[in-house]
């Protein structure tokens, strides 16, 4: 592990925050459904990293277990704006640092308005892309927000 940190563990170490690391890098598994799986771990505590634009051109962080789908209307109420869409794929990486599949609410190259599922509160820890496809980390949601602040709201449809 150690020749295999990612931003987001370098992140997490400078904020001496704890965490666990997991990969899956050596699987075939592509959808965040399979990654469960792959690592043996409940999809309801596996979430995924959305980035969306508002009608007012703010960018917004949803993460959703990975098994779900974000509400937009549900999410630009919880932001407080008009509505919501999500970015182009080609957008991700010039806007957050991150490729699609390996994106973290942690270390983006800007922090956006983060929103985290509120389902999240029924964990000790939740698992999250580790910035890197095949990596992800595992904290709990009250270490996460010393990392990144974010509320929590329900935005799944």
């Amino acid at each position: 592990m150690a020749n295999e940190k990612t931003n987001v563990m370098r992140v997490l170490d400078s904020l001496k925050i704890d965490y666990k690391y997991h990969t899956y890098a050596d699987t075939d598994a592509i959808s965040g459904v399979e990654v469960a799986q792959v690592l043996s771990q409940d999809p309801e505590q596996v979430f995924k990293t959305l980035v969306t634009v508002g009608a007012k051109g703010e960018h917004y962080v949803f993460m959703i277990p990975v098994a779900y789908e974000l509400d937009l209307k549900k999410a630009a109420k919880a932001v407080g704006d008009k509505s919501i869409a999500m970015i182009k794929s080609k957008e991700l990486l010039p806007l957050t640092g991150y490729i699609h599949g390996g994106c973290s609410p942690i270390g983006m190259k800007k922090q956006f308005k983060t929103v985290l599922h509120e389902t999240a509160q029924l964990f000790d820890t939740i698992l999250f892309s580790a910035g890197k496809i095949g990596y992800q980390v595992e904290l709990s949601p009250d270490d996460l927000l010393r990392a990144v602040p974010y509320i929590y709201a329900d935005v799944t449809v």
